[in-house]
């Protein structure tokens, strides 16, 4: 293969806005994508044979195809182990990529063209103000012009209210919070979500529409399946949840500069020392997940993309210069899931009907932020999700924590036996909460690589996660609001489920604006090797979504590298 202007490893939520901003621009770029390609005729069968080596037409992409693979079923997309959405090769007969994770959890990331956001609830909310401003190398003023040009492009629109957010936002009126409809938010309040999903279909309510009908027009159905991938469109670049697949991948290739490599992990980025320009990326040597076959492919630029845990591994395995704050750093929201349980007349008198049905609309349509905390967010899981965020606990089981008089929560733990069965019984009353935290970046937490255990792309990350003091103490007052916000709304049961540390969703700050780059995404001590995935965060922008945030910096990091280079 010949050389490009740029490589971009990982086509997630960074590297495909790069690939499209660049292509505009008139770069020549290949995307290197670890995973399968999920809707693309050149991979008719992509779980079960190799199938081509390259895309650069938008007419590749086949709606029918992809709406064949999205079949919704929890296990077959989301299986950690062997769903079509896990951390592991196209091929499922073979084991996922291995982390280790030294703390209680799991990771959830996903390979594939699409990266995570492929399963992602689409939530786009920006950083607070307050987390970015004297505190970031650049300054908040200078991400709204980028955060337009996202929210513009994707678009992200404010979540349709159904059931789920009427009662949260009926609890926070009486707890006392104001609504906030806003986008910059310097102030606590509640609102509705910013989402990457189309408005509702406006035949939604049509009786003589069916739904299969309504899976072939243009707009969300609410048919709240999200995590599980959303099929629902009349084309792929047209389907309703924006994840990057169908959304930066489809004008990436109408720019018809850029070429998307999936089932190819780059194992070393390659580099050169001349006395001009000191240390550089000159390429990267990839690893093709079927055959094993390793190739060296050169590039004016080289862009790491891949995720807070993959940069850094890339750049340790590459044996890239020593920085003490490459793959430190790492924060995850410290996340936890408080739960409502309510009864059928409370919510008749609110919402005017017996069930909440969390699985309707979009699976996050309400927040309420408090910047200095972090964010409570309604939660619409499946059941099979909504079971498992149940069983995980730091506190073991749930009989082992009689809650004390004071205590705002009825029940503290892991649920299991007839205690999960009771709960669950109860799904269509329930409203979850995720509890997301303003955690601190601190250099002992982080990924490193294991200097004994090896898989086919090298020696494999380690992840460390320790919340400090004051993120523990951000996240409990975080839980009490939470369940506070459910008894205000009228719920006669409250469950809180202290999830371990090590819940790794919303990984960010392993490759530091400031530390590892420059307020422009290039490496410090590598000239032409650019970052511009969450690893690049300053910190966890105090506790919102990261994906919106990374988008407008691969915006912003595009024009600055085409400025410096081209």
């Amino acid at each position: 293969m010949g050389n490009q202007d740029v490589i971009i490893i990982g086509a997630g939520g960074g590297g495909a806005v790069m690939a499209k901003e660049l292509g505009e621009k008139g770069l020549k770029v290949l995307v290197l994508e670890a995973g399968p390609w999920y809707g693309n005729k050149r991979w008719p069968d992509p779980n079960g044979e190799p199938g081509d080596q390259l895309s650069t037409s938008p007419a590749d992409l086949d709606v029918n195809l992809y709406k064949q693979l999205l079949n919704k079923y929890e296990m077959n997309m989301n299986d950690l182990v062997s769903g079509r959405f896990r951390w592991g090769p196209a091929d499922r007969s073979k084991a996922p990529w291995f982390r280790r994770s030294n703390q209680e959890g799991f990771i959830w990331q996903c390979a594939g063209v699409g990266g995570t956001t492929q399963t992602y609830t689409a939530n786009c909310p920006r950083a607070y103000p307050m987390a970015v401003d004297h505190v970031w190398p650049i300054s908040y003023r200078e991400l709204i012009p980028y955060y337009e040009k996202v929210e513009a492009e994707l678009p992200v629109k404010f979540a349709a209210v159904t059931a789920k957010e009427e009662l949260f936002y009926h609890g926070a009126k009486k707890a006392g919070w104001q609504m906030i409809p806003a986008l910059d938010i310097t102030v606590p309040g509640y609102r509705l979500q910013p989402n990457a999903i189309l408005p509702p279909n406006k035949h939604i309510t049509n009786p003589k529409i069916s739904n299969e009908q309504l899976a072939w027009m243009e707009g969300c159905t609410l048919a709240g399946h999200c995590i599980n991938g959303c099929p629902h469109g009349p084309s792929i670049d047209k389907i309703a949840k924006r994840s990057t697949n169908v959304s930066y991948v489809p004008q990436a290739l109408q720019t018809g500069n850029v070429s998307i490599r999936p089932n190819a992990f780059a194992i070393k980025i390659m580099t050169e020392k001349n006395s001009s320009d000191g240390l550089k990326a000159i390429g990267v040597i990839t690893r093709d997940t079927w055959t094993g076959e390793r190739e060296e492919i050169k590039a004016n630029i080289v862009v790491m993309a891949s995720g807070a845990i993959e940069s850094p591994r890339l750049w340790l395995n590459s044996g890239l210069p020593e920085n003490p704050w490459v793959g430190r750093g790492l924060v995850s929201h410290y996340m936890d899931w408080v739960s409502g349980v309510f009864a059928e007349k409370d919510l008749l008198s609110i919402v005017g009907s017996t069930e909440i049905n969390p699985f309707v609309g979009n699976t996050c349509g309400a927040r309420l932020d408090i910047p200095g905390l972090g964010t409570l967010q309604t939660v619409g899981m499946s059941p099979g999700l909504t079971a498992s965020f149940y069983g995980i606990s730091d506190s073991g089981y749930s009989f082992l924590n009689t809650p004390k008089l004071e205590d705002p929560w009825d029940v503290k733990g892991r649920l299991f036996g007839f205690e999960l069965k009771e709960v669950m019984a109860s799904y269509r009353q329930t409203l979850g909460i995720l509890v997301s935290t303003d955690d601190e970046a601190i250099q002992q937490n982080g990924v490193t690589v294991d200097p004994l255990i090896r898989d086919e792309n090298g020696p494999v990350p380690v992840i460390s996660y320790s919340p400090t003091q004051r993120s523990r103490g951000k996240r409990k007052e975080l839980v009490k609001l939470a369940a506070e916000l459910l008894r205000k709304a009228g719920a006669k049961k409250v469950i809180w489920s202290n999830w371990p540390p090590g819940m790794m969703i919303h990984m960010e700050s392993t490759m530091r604006m400031g530390f590892v780059v420059d307020e422009n995404g290039e490496a410090f001590q590598v000239k032409r090797l650019y970052v511009t995935d969450n690893s690049v965060h300053f910190n966890s922008l105090g506790g919102p979504n990261p994906t919106l945030t990374t988008q407008a910096l691969a915006v912003r990091t595009a024009e600055k590298l085409f400025q410096s280079y081209f």
